[in-house]
């Protein structure tokens, strides 16, 4: 691409602004990292260290007043800021990238798909999980019939955090729309409706393990699709042993594996993107087999395709100046919020329910 950059708003420097987006969106051939908004003294020092031009606003306001010179929004604040900043940035003409959860409901997020339809406005849900390197290996290997017909998929995102960490995720005040069934299940149940298709059932049990927490922490979700394969989905803070990140079960063949995807680690080390980026050894590849267990050896390693987080953003980029398709749509995000509404429905009322 040539031609002047697209000029971006960040609204948010916590972990996922800091961490993930800015980073990204440094790295991206198309697009400049033109302002942060953050009111955190010690966050508008990093983020002028980490990017020496950016400007650096308190508040979104003071970024929405200068909409004209700006391209792209970037919404990395708070669950429950995403709805209104998003709603804001569109009535001002601008397109958006919102970071998941997209909105607490399924509604919300189709109300914001029919403003960003009405405007003619990009509006892009950041799930960077569809390209870790585990989750592309899995949709070449299903792609290729290496599996035959996948029967049952089973996907953990498991820690192991037996202490609080504070904060607006661990609150139990449903306005926050924190806990790990919106958090870490937003990525579980997108990997699975983006390898699977519908559901058409969702059982899920929700459980809150640790002293003096208030939302969830140990959750699983049992989805039924409507091509019949059913997915098992494991997020967990309290994980003492943690279990393999994929175990994949199909008519020909089994795909087992371990760890997560190297990119986030990088990215908290401060490392960027370049060559070499989101390798991961080939000790840490998974294995596809039959009949005997991975652990000892069964099956044959499958080398693990590099993760690749920047194409998330090179794909808007794509999408604002070439008219490319979007990457992840607000209606795909509002499909995957019908299922985690439905999941937690299934765990308070303790039934399994229909979609």
């Amino acid at each position: 691409m040539t031609g002047t950059p697209l000029r971006v708003g960040l609204v948010g420097y916590g972990l996922a602004g800091s961490v993930f987006h800015a980073p990204l969106i440094a790295a991206t051939e198309g697009l400049a990292l033109d302002t942060v908004v953050t009111s955190n003294p010690e966050r508008q020092r990093q983020a002028r260290d980490g990017f020496p031009d950016v400007r650096v606003a308190a508040t979104p306001d003071e970024l929405f007043a200068r909409a004209g010179e700006l391209d792209l929004i970037v919404i990395a604040s708070p669950n429950k800021t995403h709805v209104p900043l998003a709603t804001t940035a569109l009535k001002a003409g601008l397109p958006v990238v919102v970071d998941k959860p997209l909105s607490g409901t399924a509604a919300e997020a189709r109300e914001l798909a029919d403003l960003a339809e009405e405007r003619g406005l990009l509006l892009s849900v950041f799930q960077n999980r569809r390209w870790d390197n585990d989750f592309l290996t899995l949709r070449k290997l299903i792609d290729e019939g290496g599996l035959g017909d996948v029967h049952r998929f089973e996907s953990r995102f498991e820690r192991w955090r037996p202490q609080l960490k504070g904060g607006w995720r661990e609150s139990g005040d449903p306005a926050e729309i924190g806990g790990l069934l919106y958090d870490l299940g937003s990525h579980v149940v997108d990997q699975a409706l983006v390898l699977f298709g519908p559901v058409t059932a969702v059982y899920a049990e929700a459980d809150i393990r640790r002293d003096g927490a208030r939302t969830d922490d140990d959750t699983f979700i049992a989805l039924t699709h409507a091509n019949g394969v059913r997915s098992h989905l494991y997020v967990s803070a309290t994980t003492a042993q943690l279990g393999p990140r994929f175990r994949v079960l199909g008519s020909k063949a089994g795909y087992v594996k371990h760890g997560l995807d190297p990119q986030e680690a990088a990215l908290r080390d401060g490392l960027r993107p370049g060559a070499g980026w989101g390798v991961e050894p080939e000790e840490l590849w998974g294995r596809v087999g039959a009949g005997e267990s991975p652990v000892t050896g069964g099956g044959s390693p499958v080398p693990t395709l590099p993760g690749d987080y920047p194409a998330y953003y090179a794909a808007v980029a794509k999408a604002l100046l070439a008219g490319a398709p979007n990457p992840v749509t607000a209606r795909e995000a509002a499909a995957a919020l019908d299922v985690l509404e439905a999941a937690r429905r299934s765990a308070l009322e303790k039934v399994t329910v229909t979609l």
